[in-house]
C-alpha cells in the first residue's frame, strides 16, 4: 500500500482520533480581527476570539491558505510520502481548494484535491471514509469518486447564533438582518452543494429545532442513517442538551457534538448551533 498524505483545512472539526492521526496535516486558514492576523487553532482559543468579537471595530475576515503555504507542505510530504490528498472546505465557501490545486501544479508528487463542498465535522467525516477505504485497498482514483458520490448525500441545518454578527461580515443583508431581528425570526440555514442559503424560517428557536426535527426524522425514516452530528459555535453545554432530547426521539442513532470552528464562528457567532448528516454513509 502506498504511504498517502491525507490533507485539510483547520475548518475541519478533528476529534481526537484525527488530531492524533499521523498521516494527516491541517492547513490554517487566517482570521483578521481589527487589522491583527492570526491563525486559527494556534494563535487563539475559541474562547478568545469569541470575547474579541464581542469589542471589534471592524467586521472580522477570513482567509484561505496561500498557494505558497499548500507547496511548501507539499514539498515537506514529499520526502515521506508517496501520494497526497487534500480534502478541503467546499470551493463554493472558500478558494482553499484553488490554492492547492495550483500548489499540486508546482511540486513533483502526486496531488489528488477533493472538494468536500462542506466544512466542520461533516469534513471530517470525508476523511475517515477516505482514509478506511485506502486501508481496504482502494485507489486514490476510486476513494475520489467515492467521496464524491458521499459528499451529494449531506444534509446541514444551522441556526445561527448571531444574525447582528452575520449581518457585520457581509453574510446577511440589512433588510434580513432587521426583519430577523425585531421580529425574532430565526432562520434555518441550509449547506446544499457547498452553498449556504436559508431552508426555512421559523418565529422562536424552539419552532426552529421542531422543524429540523421533522427534516431529521424524515432521512430517519427514508435513508436509514445511524449517526448523526451537533454542531456549536462556543457553548457544547446547548450541543449537549439537544443530544439528550434527540436521542429520546431517536435511541437507534448514534449522536456526536463537534464545535464548528473559528472561521465559521466569527461569522455566525457563539451560540450558533447545527445539526449535520449522512444519508448515504455506510454502517462501519
Amino acid at each position: 500500500m502506498k504511504r498517502v498524505a491525507w490533507v485539510t483545512d483547520s475548518t475541519a472539526s478533528l476529534d481526537d482520533e484525527m488530531k492524533a492521526h499521523p498521516d494527516l496535516y491541517a492547513v490554517p486558514m487566517s482570521i483578521s480581527l481589527d487589522g491583527e492576523q492570526f491563525l486559527d487553532t494556534i494563535d487563539l482559543t475559541p474562547e478568545e476570539l469569541y470575547e474579541r468579537l464581542k469589542s471589534l471595530k471592524t467586521p472580522p475576515k477570513t482567509s484561505q491558505p496561500s498557494v505558497g503555504e499548500f507547496k511548501q507542505l507539499f514539498d515537506k510530504l514529499s520526502l515521506e510520502y508517496e501520494e497526497i490528498i487534500p480534502i478541503l472546505v467546499s470551493a463554493k465557501l472558500s478558494g482553499t481548494v484553488s490554492s492547492s490545486e495550483q500548489a499540486a501544479q508546482l511540486v513533483d508528487i502526486p496531488v489528488t484535491t477533493i472538494d468536500s463542498k462542506i466544512l466542520s465535522y461533516p469534513l471530517t467525516v470525508q476523511i475517515k471514509q477516505g482514509m478506511k477505504w485506502l486501508k481496504e485497498g482502494l485507489s486514490t482514483e476510486s476513494i475520489k469518486e467515492k467521496i464524491e458520490k458521499l459528499r451529494e448525500t449531506y444534509e446541514v441545518y444551522v441556526l445561527v447564533g448571531s444574525l447582528e454578527q452575520l449581518h457585520r461580515s457581509g453574510r446577511m443583508s440589512g433588510m434580513r438582518y432587521f426583519l430577523g431581528s425585531m421580529l425574532n425570526i430565526k432562520p434555518i440555514i441550509q449547506i446544499s452543494d457547498g452553498v449556504l442559503s436559508i431552508k426555512d424560517k421559523a418565529r422562536s428557536e424552539k419552532k426552529a429545532m421542531d422543524k429540523i426535527l421533522s427534516y431529521l426524522r424524515e432521512s430517519y425514516e427514508k435513508f436509514n442513517i445511524h449517526e448523526v452530528y451537533i454542531l456549536y459555535g462556543l457553548h457544547q453545554e446547548a450541543a449537549l442538551k439537544w443530544k439528550e432530547e434527540l436521542q429520546l426521539h431517536f435511541p437507534s442513532l448514534r449522536f456526536s457534538c463537534h464545535p464548528i470552528g473559528a472561521t465559521v464562528g466569527v461569522h455566525a457567532g457563539e451560540h450558533t448551533i447545527g445539526i449535520s448528516w449522512y444519508n448515504g454513509l455506510d454502517e462501519n
